[in-house]
């Protein structure tokens, strides 16, 4: 009796991981309405203002193949050959991100230091420009109709462009790991935020 238990238990286990290694997320960012229908592995968009943003969960162990049909007809395959969290780029404009640690102490804007204001300039100039993207940095350069694997973790935070959250909250012990992710206009805007920062202060 006690060897089927253990046995249950292990088979319980083992079916729990491998449906844990066949889930794939993808978030889908857009403009106007986004209708997404998985009996025929069909996304379609509607065209319009206003950004808008969708995430669909699909537990399958092979490939994963989506046609994106946009406002004008158009279809496009989308191939998605791993698991874990993607972001499908569905805008005509690019979107870039990376990690954010949202667990990290908020510093006042009035006690940043130079070098790390300058460090920051830095860092979103590369961004904008696609450079130094990597693996290994967690940043991401998504051009219009192109998908990324963001990360392994389904359970991450990915933000969007146009949102607004400044922080989040932690569970446990366990940092969030959080992704955020704005079109290359926003980035510009917190770029000249940043230079007149370090701009001198005008001669009276």
């Amino acid at each position: 009796m006690l060897r089927n238990l253990i046995y249950v238990a292990i088979m319980a286990s083992f079916l729990t991981a491998c449906s844990s290694n066949n889930h794939k997320k993808i978030m889908i960012v857009a403009t106007g309405d986004i209708q997404v229908n998985m009996n025929t592995k069909t996304i379609t968009l509607s065209g319009g203002a206003g950004a808008n943003d969708k995430t669909i969960d699909v537990n399958s162990a092979g490939p994963l193949t989506l046609q994106l049909k946009d406002e004008n007809g158009k279809n496009t395959p989308i191939s998605v050959n791993e698991n874990g969290y993607f972001i499908l780029n569905a805008r005509h404009d690019t979107i870039a991100g990376a990690y954010q640690n949202y667990g990290a102490p908020k510093t006042k804007v009035d006690t940043i230091k130079q070098e790390i204001i300058e460090k920051g300039i830095d860092s979103l100039s590369q961004l904008i420009q696609g450079k130094n993207i990597t693996t290994a940095n967690r940043n991401f350069f998504v051009t219009p109709g192109s998908i990324v694997k963001i990360t392994t973790n389904t359970d991450a935070f990915v933000v969007p462009p146009f949102h607004r959250m400044t922080s989040i909250e932690q569970v446990g012990d366990i940092e969030p790991e959080v992704y955020r992710f704005y079109t290359l206009n926003e980035i510009r805007e917190e770029l000249a935020k940043l230079k007149a920062l370090t701009a001198p202060p005008p001669v009276k």
